[in-house]
């Protein structure tokens, strides 16, 4: 078996008396796309933040490679450069031009010269569709196209792994499409990723493997043959059913 990328052992979350999730394990390989699902406030977006030491874990390990990145003396810049994150409201610098927001890490943080950013940046905009949009700013983009841009500003740092927190959930349904083929070609590039998302035709059809959970624990993981298909559990076949459902009337409804 390869080793694992990124390992989460016995990870807890909480605010006061207020348990986000506890004794969380998670081994991710390299070049693997892992779906999270499950009902909102259950902790898969806070999993995410404390992978990217956007937010400190109260216990466990997170190891990357063959890191702790949870010890106290760990750099977390250097941690962030190593772990790209896309958000599920762009966060773009609305000052900045696309081809700005993207080359102002390699600048910044990797201390690239203006000439070697702008083509770094570039490359990663043409990546993902934008290479004419270089120059556009933030206001004169669509949704897709600003959500792109913020995937093109962390491929842009050569991540060993990208998280995705909700990527289309801003989006109208239209555009939701072109943002799911760029990450569509990411996993067939052998991108390592983990993604919260509720679409479950992605998950379905990308994935090579679906983790469930609820109310701070993984209930269930499997591929998605196995979790679409042959759930072992009542409860993941419940929220199955009731998510394709809804997700399947919305994009009923807009069109």
């Amino acid at each position: 078996m390869p080793k694992p990328i990124l390992t989460i052992k016995n990870l807890r979350k909480s605010y006061g008396d207020h348990v986000i999730f506890e004794h969380l394990d998670l081994d991710v390989n390299e070049g693997e796309t892992i779906v999270i699902i499950g009902p909102s406030g259950t902790g898969k977006s806070t999993l995410l933040r404390c992978i990217n030491l956007l937010t400190r874990p109260n216990e466990g390990q997170i190891w990357l490679d063959d890191t702790e990145i949870t010890s106290k003396n760990c750099n977390e810049d250097l941690v962030r450069q190593h772990i790209g994150m896309v958000f599920q409201n762009f966060l773009l610098f609305n000052h900045l031009t696309a081809l700005g927001n993207v080359k102002l890490g390699l600048t910044r943080v990797k201390k690239m010269s203006d000439q070697a950013a702008t083509e770094k940046a570039l490359r990663e905009l043409e990546r993902v569709g934008l290479a004419d949009k270089a120059g556009h700013y933030p206001g004169q983009l669509s949704g897709g196209q600003q959500q792109r841009v913020g995937i093109a500003r962390a491929l842009a740092m050569d991540p060993r792994i990208m998280l995705f927190d909700e990527p289309t959930s801003a989006l109208d349904p239209e555009l939701i499409g072109e943002v799911l083929e760029v990450m569509r070609k990411l996993a067939k590039d052998g991108m390592t990723m983990l993604v919260v998302t509720h679409e479950m035709g992605f998950a379905r059809e990308v994935a090579d493997r679906i983790v469930f959970m609820e109310k701070g624990y993984i209930v269930e993981e499997g591929s998605p043959n196995e979790m679409f298909n042959h759930p072992k559990f009542p409860r993941t076949r419940e929220f199955l059913w009731k998510i394709t459902e809804l997700y399947g009337k919305k994009k009923e409804d807009a069109a």
